[in-house]
């Protein structure tokens, strides 16, 4: 069973910057996509960006020229650079792994996530 851990987030002011990251025991995750979803309180949980086994990716239209997504294979490891940061960027992030972007997100298993404010 592969285990998730999310880290990186912070308050921040808009306009600033953070890295997220998605460590992942176990091994074989070089073979499924990965994501970054987040949700804000009272909403859905939303994919952000998510990323290929083979480096391809897709983002969302509130994140895209802002974020960019990228894997470390090696490390076992997924990233999220968010730049200019804005205050509904705000919400804890999450990340997950599986063959398609269905089953990413209709995974019953979720780590604690990590939490990420904008605010001056």
């Amino acid at each position: 069973q592969v285990q998730l851990v999310e880290s990186g987030g912070g308050l921040v002011q808009p306009g600033g910057s953070l890295r997220l990251s998605c460590a992942a025991s176990g091994s074989g995750l070089g073979l499924y996509a990965m994501g970054w979803y987040r949700q804000a309180p009272g909403k859905q949980r939303d994919l952000v960006a998510h990323i290929t086994s083979r480096g391809g990716t897709t983002y969302a239209d509130s994140v895209k020229d802002r974020f960019t997504i990228s894997r470390d294979f090696a490390k076992n490891t997924m990233y999220l650079q968010m730049n200019g940061l804005k205050p509904e960027d705000t919400a804890v992030y999450y990340c997950n792994y599986g063959l398609t972007i269905a089953t990413m997100t209709n995974s019953g298993s979720w780590g604690q996530g990590t939490q990420v404010t904008v605010s001056s």
